[in-house]
């Protein structure tokens, strides 16, 4: 059996058993029909156009990075109203929560690019010791060569091209393979994306098991995967064989824990917004709260009424609640809730995939409901008597992709994020560290690799090349690297070495030098400190302090 045989294997498995494919739980979708010889030499045509395409050495320029990256700011204005379109098709978002979740997050990757693309790419120049200090030493950006991005289906635009405009930022080759289980964006960004973006550089693979297991066939420089751990470890396993890097952003389930000393009402609302946001299919929305039993009561409460004022009493019938993916998420939905407390909402209909914002309470840490990545509209209470305990609790965990913590106390706040460890960390709210462009955005352990947004995707897509030009000249201070080697050359090494260069310094040590120097030359010449001698001398001076200023 081929390699790629093999991952399809796994990757099939993988769905029967955990219901998962490219981002959280998904449907399987190996009963398509496939023709596994013609999927791979498809995609072995697509890789290697790609390939010669960047051998060509175009996407070196700075110039037509900018084109790509200005092309692609276009699609998302002249095709705003065709997105929509399909995200409300897809997860029945509506045109604001659209713009708001996915375009807006596309327009302000892109602009930052743009904006600073030139200064990123630049050239760093880093200290140097005293035996380079005549030397030019910097580290080179360059481009990795051709790239994979995997997106995943729940945000289908933003989590399959912001690593993208990264990676056409530094300059890569990139083939962009979209969620088929979200297939209507899919599909659109099958057909829009060449439209704008070069067609041999920057290809679309649309489709599910055959054609994602024959590309991780492929030989890539970097792979960027979105979606869930198990997939994930399939993809790190396949890239193994050309040791390819990959970026990994991944799940997990995200704690969120309350303080007795805190807001109820405002933690309340920003738990509410963030936790049934996309029907609760976001990777870093809060998967289960923490919490002193004292409050849960109170805070039951105020997540009803604030329910009842984002969606009204009927979440159905609101516009502004999204749907489950599909009908197998539903159902595994629904059995995460068997059993347990639920204290408000509950209500669903698998005709239209609606499961209603719900709260479990009293929830048993060994409970079904949290031993996985929840995905949904269920938020579980789980009871801790102290920070300690959350603590605990916590790090008998996996490492989470983001932490929450509420309270008005900065001294528990810093604890919690000093005891911990997660992929990034929102205190008295949540998500909104993801919007801070200038964060990298990444998971940690089990929730992930890598990181990136802004620059950080730049560099996630760049190799960072170490350069040191010297020059031809000053080869007798080589002497003390050639053989025979002596005490006195070590000594030598040590301190040209261990020292590192910097101006100011070596002026201070070389200004007794430079007064010997200067002395012979004087009393030499029998200079007098007037007329031109003393011109010489502090016009010497006023150069050498400016050089070391």
């Amino acid at each position: 059996m081929t390699a790629g045989g093999v991952v399809c294997n796994i990757l099939q498995a993988v769905c029967e058993l955990c219901h998962c494919h490219l981002r959280g739980p998904a449907p399987c979708i190996h009963s398509r029909p496939s023709a596994p010889s013609a999927a791979s030499e498809i995609m072995e045509q697509i890789v290697e156009r790609a390939r010669k395409a960047f051998a060509t050495g175009k996407t070196r320029s700075l110039d037509f990075r900018v084109q790509q990256l200005q092309a692609l700011k276009r699609m998302f204005t002249e095709k705003e109203e065709d997105i929509k379109k399909a995200l409300k098709a897809d997860l029945n978002k509506n045109d604001i929560s659209s713009y708001t979740y996915e375009i807006m997050g596309m327009f302000g990757e892109i602009n930052l690019a743009l904006e600073k693309l030139s200064e990123w790419a630049a050239p760093r120049h880093v200290e140097k010791n005293l035996i380079t200090m005549r030397d030019e030493v910097y580290i080179q950006y360059e481009p990795l060569g051709v790239v994979l991005i995997i997106g995943a289906w729940n945000y289908p635009i933003v989590v399959l091209l912001q690593p993208l405009v990264g990676a056409i930022a530094a300059g890569n080759a990139a083939v962009i393979k979209p969620s088929e289980v979200s297939e209507n964006t899919a599909k659109l960004l099958e057909k829009v994306i060449p439209q704008y973006l070069d067609k041999e550089l920057y290809p679309v693979v649309n489709g599910g098991i055959p054609e994602t297991t024959e590309l991780l066939s492929q030989r890539f420089d970097h792979i960027f995967y979105t979606g869930n751990t198990n997939v994930g470890k399939i993809i790190m396993s396949a890239a193994s064989k050309f040791l390819t890097p990959v970026t990994l952003e991944l799940g997990g389930k995200s704690p969120c824990y309350i303080d007795k000393d805190c807001d109820i009402d405002i933690a309340s609302r920003r738990i509410t917004w963030g936790k049934f946001a996309n029907c609760g299919q976001t990777c870093i929305a809060p998967d289960y709260i923490l919490c002193d039993k004292s409050i849960q009561g109170r805070l039951v409460e105020k997540i009803k009424e604030t329910i009842n004022e984002f969606y009204g009493d009927d979440a159905k019938k609101s516009p502004d609640y999204e749907r489950i993916i599909n009908k197998r998420h539903f159902k595994r939905l629904l059995k995460l809730m068997e059993g347990e407390n639920i204290v408000i909402g509950g209500d669903n209909d698998e005709s239209s995939c609606y499961i209603a914002p719900t709260v479990l309470a009293d929830v048993k840490p060994d409970s079904k409901v949290m031993q996985e990545e929840i995905f949904g509209p269920l938020l579980p209470i789980v009871s801790v008597g102290s920070l300690d305990e959350a603590i605990e609790f916590i790090n008998q965990r996996e490492k989470p992709l983001a932490l929450y913590v509420f309270s008005n106390n900065k001294k528990v706040i810093k604890k919690m994020i000093a005891a911990t460890s997660s992929g990034g960390v929102t205190a008295n709210d949540v998500i909104m560290h993801f919007t801070v462009i200038e964060l990298p955005f990444g998971g940690v352990g089990q929730s992930g690799m890598g990181a990136y947004h802004g620059k950080h995707t730049f560099e996630t897509f760049s190799h960072k090349r170490a350069c040191l030009i010297k020059s031809l000249a000053m080869e007798g201070m080589n002497q003390i690297r050639y053989p025979p080697f002596t005490e006195k050359k070590l000594g030598w090494a040590k301190f040209l070495l261990m020292n590192k260069f910097n101006k100011k310094k070596m002026g201070l040590l070389l200004l007794p030098v430079l007064a010997v120097i200067a002395a012979i030359v004087i009393k030499k010449y029998r200079w007098k400190l007037t007329g031109r001698g003393l011109q010489l001398v502090l016009a010497f001076q006023t150069f050498f302090l400016s050089k070391t200023a």
